[in-house]
């Protein structure tokens, strides 16, 4: 959903059945009254600067920086000039952050608490940026993966607790094999179904996080990884026989004729009409 009003304009994404939202917005104008969320929220500043108070001080979020709001925490913002700023932010329910951190570390109690507001970290700040980009327009797997990667990121980098608590070690053995293999068949065999980490957890009997980190021992890639490219092969064969580019598009799995467009360029350095005019 996109609003503008003035100089500042805003575009807003909210899950349909998880409590996870996204907004990337530029303000000069607006300035926010004094608020907390019942989430977590997470920004990254990407031009100009938001000024804000929060637990009795005064702080300021420059381009690059990250913002960090444990649940019910009171703030407010404005811009720190006329010139505005522009930023992401995401907003995660505590229910979804303790569920990604138990099956990263089982038997974890009680949720994590971020110390600053303002964190300078390049690591971070790409990770946020990678998820708001994958919330808008990726498919469930992929988001799924980028949300527990970013929220493992956040809690090991700049949260309260013993470091390196969710360093576990990759899944190998016999059981890793077999839970890679019959994640890949799954995804051979419905590649153009939007399926989620539960999805692949339900069909191997393990946990979200041991199945992603079998998958990427063994196969290489991620699971998000091996369906976008299962799409692309597929998309080849129709392409070739001679169907339309938005029709194989849907067929396929992805989101639109852009999408696809996108990912077949950066796969195979031409366009999906490109190749179709060769194999026609």
């Amino acid at each position: 959903m996109a609003r503008q009003q003035g100089r500042d304009w805003a575009r807003y994404w909210r899950s349909a059945d998880r409590p996870l939202e996204a907004m990337h917005a530029h303000f000069a104008e607006h300035a926010y009254h004094r608020h907390s969320h019942e989430t977590y929220s997470f920004g990254v500043t990407e031009r100009g600067a938001q000024a804000f108070t929060c637990r009795g001080a005064a702080h300021t979020s420059a381009a690059g920086m990250v913002m960090a709001f444990n649940p019910d925490e009171p703030h407010d913002g404005h811009a720190d000039s006329e010139l505005g700023f522009t930023y992401r932010i995401v907003h995660i329910g505590p229910e979804l952050i303790t569920g990604l951190l138990a099956e990263r570390v089982p038997g974890r109690a009680g949720l994590p608490l971020f110390r600053e507001p303002v964190v300078f970290d390049p690591v971070l700040a790409d990770a946020l940026r990678a998820l708001h980009d994958g919330l808008a327009t990726g498919g469930r797997l992929r988001q799924d993966e980028l949300l527990a990667d970013t929220v493992a990121a956040l809690v090991r980098r700049a949260a309260t607790g013993p470091a390196g608590a969710l360093a576990a070690a990759p899944t190998t053995g016999r059981a890793a094999v077999r839970a890679a293999d019959l994640v890949r068949d799954l995804l051979d065999a419905a590649f153009a179904e939007d399926l989620g980490a539960d999805d692949l957890a339900g069909a191997t009997g393990l946990s979200r996080y041991a199945v992603y980190r079998a998958f990427r021992a063994v196969h290489g890639m991620s699971p998000s990884d091996y369906q976008r490219q299962a799409r692309l092969r597929a998309a080849r064969g129709l392409l070739a026989a001679g169907r339309g580019v938005a029709e194989v598009a849907a067929e396929v799995g992805f989101a639109d004729q852009a999408h696809l467009t996108r990912w077949f360029g950066r796969y195979y350095g031409i366009t999906p009409g490109a190749y179709r005019r060769s194999a026609v």
